[in-house]
């Protein structure tokens, strides 16, 4: 089934350029330039992923995700300026799953999607199996429940983005095993998109920032310089 995206952001030329790309990729889409009147329409009829810019007039970003949120649970990428790390933290806080920074490149927004609505329907046909579910990743401090896009650090929560998510996942499934910049890149983006080392190399800082928030002193992702990453669990 094609998925529906709906794109909430005041600037038309972005609305434009983003729903063009989107179709091309064969994804259905619905735009919106206020934001009170996407909020209702979205709530009426709700879309499978919603793109919503932060910066917008009357109703901000924020704030039609808060609301939003009162009765849905469709993901949700935030677009943000590169100067708005409070209002990205605040975001992710509220219920958003991952955010992107303007300028930014097409193909990684869909990449993003992809990621995203792949990781939904997984959490989905879990919810509605039968079966075995997958269990917590443990790991010394570190728990990472898969299916809820929840992780905690002894204890404490950590809000990771879903490109996060994955990149630590990958790391926290074999500890002690390094990973190169190229399998974090493949874990991370999965349809051919070539992203360059440095964007690896930010994911991480912001990873490690987010864990030192919760404990000063973590140190749990090691840098081997000239080989990649490895998560130690000691």
């Amino acid at each position: 089934m094609t998925a529906t995206i709906a794109l909430v952001d005041d600037d038309r030329n972005i609305l434009t350029s983003v729903s063009i790309a989107l179709q091309t990729e064969g994804f259905l889409t619905r735009v919106y330039s206020d934001s009170e009147a996407a909020l209702k329409a979205l709530g009426d009829n709700p879309p499978d992923l919603a793109i919503f810019d932060i910066k917008m007039p009357r109703m901000d970003g924020l704030e039609l995700l808060r609301r939003y949120r009162e009765k849905h649970q469709t993901p949700v990428i935030f677009l943000t300026s590169k100067d708005d790390e409070l209002d990205e933290a605040l975001g992710l806080a509220m219920g958003a799953d991952d955010y992107i920074a303007k300028p930014f490149s097409q193909r990684l927004l869909i990449a993003r999607i992809r990621a995203i609505l792949r990781r939904a329907e997984l959490s989905n046909a879990t919810d509605a199996s039968d079966g075995e579910v997958q269990g917590p990743i443990e790991r010394g401090r570190l728990t990472m429940d898969p299916a809820r896009h929840k992780v905690l650090w002894g204890g404490e929560p950590v809000t990771l983005t879903v490109t996060e998510f994955m990149i630590l996942e990958t790391l926290a499934q074999r500890p002690g095993i390094v990973k190169t910049r190229n399998q974090l890149m493949d874990a991370a983006y999965q349809d051919d998109i070539y992203v360059d080392d440095r964007t690896i190399d930010s994911h991480i800082k912001r990873v490690r920032r987010k864990f030192r928030e919760v404990d000063a002193e973590f140190d749990a992702i090691e840098t081997l310089y000239g080989a990649g990453y490895r998560f130690s669990e000691e």
